[in-house]
């Protein structure tokens, strides 16, 4: 749990999250678009694959933010349908006890 930690800690655990974050996208992306991956040794290539990566890894977290904003407004636009439900139960219950109650 990230609310246990404060200061150090905290940097410590956030920072690991974010690598484990980049390590994820880094698989993803040369899973899925496997261009500009280095073949060779040159530094060129290297430098080419390197910001190729960034630019894969950065896209990548765009789409992973905006899939999060939209699941988090979609959740939000559910709650009047979830407290139309829970009323419905809630008035069932009422309704419900009146009448056992009544009838002993």
């Amino acid at each position: 749990m990230v609310l246990e930690y404060a200061g150090p800690d905290l940097a410590l655990v956030e920072l690991g999250a974010q690598m484990r974050l980049t390590l994820l996208l880094g698989l993803l992306s040369s899973l899925f678009v496997p261009w500009g991956i280095a073949t060779g040794g040159s530094w060129a290539a290297l430098l080419v694959a390197l910001a190729l990566f960034a630019v894969k890894a950065a896209v990548l977290g765009a789409v992973l933010a905006a899939a999060e904003v939209f699941w988090a407004k979609i959740r939000l636009l559910r709650v009047p349908e979830l407290l139309a439900g829970s009323f419905l139960l809630a008035l069932l219950a009422v309704i419900s006890s009146y009448f056992l109650n009544r009838a002993s």
